[in-house]
């Protein structure tokens, strides 16, 4: 699946695309709508299934307290058998739709949405109350849930180390939270691509794709974690032994 905004990138070979994301533009266009009702329908992300890099963090949370905060709405983590419930989706998801009448709050599926586009309606609109509907993401022009940015902030300040992986980090805050995790004195690791606003604060850059990328660095934390706790065996062994280190 291509990216958003890389060279190959989704809005970058059709910036009007790009404008779906937009809450503005998506509410004053019913044409627009209807144009990205279909883009739903046809998102490989839909049938996509979890690569090794996903598949690489659902070992890293067997060794280590792991948190993933993702701006990725396909839901690829939880599928890969991340824990749920440390998973932060940050932008929201794409398989749930809800109102944008703020009377209302209905809520339902993407598929349900995508039925009553087949059965002949373009630009379905909430059944309870008339409104316009869009998919549970925060598009642009829309604030982040301050509970879930404010949990992913707590996260950054208390992890040793910030993977930043396969994100341009140009859209705030999320990519802000690169800074608050190496201000409180975590190393950053940056996966990705092309260059980054937030590279000069890394303690490593990563250019190989995801998929090859993840896997060995979990491979490396592996590594160290064994060879820590064999270092702590010994020097406990070693304290028992000469009558220094009973208890």
């Amino acid at each position: 699946m291509p990216d958003f905004r890389g060279s190959e990138g989704v809005w970058t070979r059709n910036p009007v695309a790009e404008l779906s994301a937009d809450i503005v533009s998506y509410l004053r266009d019913p044409e627009l709508r209807a144009r990205a009702w279909l883009a739903r329908r046809d998102n490989p992300a839909r049938g996509a299934q979890p690569n090794a890099g996903h598949l690489a963090l659902v070992e890293l949370e067997r060794q280590r307290s792991v948190r993933i905060l993702t701006q990725n709405v396909d839901r690829l983590h939880v599928r890969a058998g991340s824990s749920p419930r440390k998973v932060l989706e940050l932008h929201g998801n794409m398989f749930e739709v809800v109102c944008t009448d703020p009377k209302c709050g209905w809520t339902g599926t993407l598929d349900g949405v995508l039925a009553r586009i087949e059965a002949g309606e373009p630009d379905p609109k909430c059944e309870r109350s008339g409104g316009i509907l869009k998919p549970a993401t925060v598009m642009f022009g829309q604030q982040l849930d301050p509970e879930v940015i404010g949990r992913a902030a707590q996260f950054a300040r208390a992890s040793a180390v910030f993977l930043a992986v396969g994100t341009s980090l140009r859209v705030h805050p999320a990519a802000g939270l690169c800074e608050v995790a190496v201000a409180a004195g975590a190393d950053l690791v940056i996966v990705n691509d092309e260059a980054t606003p937030y590279d000069e604060l890394a303690t490593e850059l990563i250019r190989e794709p995801i998929s090859e990328a993840l896997p060995k660095l979990v491979g490396e934390l592996s590594r160290v974690s064994s060879a820590t706790a064999q270092a702590a065996t010994e020097a406990e062994v070693s304290g028992g032994s000469d009558g220094s280190g009973g208890s």
